[in-house]
């Protein structure tokens, strides 16, 4: 297996490793109406949360250093700029993993308090809540939609991957976003049909482009041909 093959197939397998942990990392006590009174006896839920969403740090950064040694022949800046965007990506991912304990310290103040003060944590909660949805739902998933405009603005140009896969991310990608401004502005919840309607067909897109990665890898005869002119031009 060449060099270029064995990436891509890495690639392809950390695709489906982010997607396994990704769908781990929920936290569902945290969707409870009383989940600081109830998250001390879910402890174990939320360390296993953070766990796999630290696994998607690797996973997430990874599948851009595996790619970009290709990518670079076909777009060099365009390519730096998807590995740059992953790495915030990353950043974004490591935030939400250190937020999660900090909902275990606020459930057992909860429990300890009472009266005023158990209502100055149950604010305290639902402003961590919150910031948690905004990183884990809007920067996160902005840096990585932005990182995958990129990616698949090159993959359509270059042919590496079939034009209708690369088109089905790029509108994908564009939906998902637009279900990270909703949630911003407060029009829909992380939790409900509309906001996972609209991110699957990206969820769908990226499980096909691993498998593709996997079974068949990139076609670089396009970009071969394109290296060999520059060569004698």
């Amino acid at each position: 297996m060449s060099t270029n093959r064995r990436g891509t197939a890495i690639a392809g397998v950390l695709v489906i490793v982010g997607m396994i942990a990704g769908a781990l990392s929920i936290v569902p006590v945290l969707e409870e109406s009383d989940y600081l009174v109830l998250i001390s006896t879910h402890e174990s839920e939320v360390i296993l949360g953070a766990g796999f969403q630290f696994i998607m740090i690797p996973a997430c950064v990874g599948f851009a250093l595996y790619l970009y040694p290709t990518l670079r022949i076909g777009n060099e800046a365009l390519s730096l700029g998807f590995v740059g965007f992953r790495l915030i990506a990353g950043m974004f991912h490591f935030i939400g993993v250190i937020l999660l304990p900090l909902f275990l310290v606020l459930g057992q103040g909860v429990v300890q308090a009472g009266g005023s003060d158990a209502s100055y944590l149950g604010v305290l909660g639902e402003l961590l809540r919150t910031g948690r949805d905004l990183v884990n739902h809007v920067a996160l998933i902005v840096s990585l939609s932005m990182g995958d405009l990129l990616l698949f603005y090159i993959l359509y140009q270059s042919r590496l991957v079939p034009r209708w896969l690369s088109a089905w991310g790029l509108i994908g990608t564009g939906l998902t976003m637009l279900a990270s401004f909703l949630v911003l502005f407060r029009l829909t919840d992380v939790v409900t049909p509309l906001y996972l309607g609209i991110n699957a067909p990206l969820a769908l897109q990226s499980l096909v482009l691993a498998i593709w990665l996997i079974t068949r890898g990139f076609d670089t005869s396009s970009l071969e041909l394109g290296l060999a002119k520059r060569t004698f031009s």
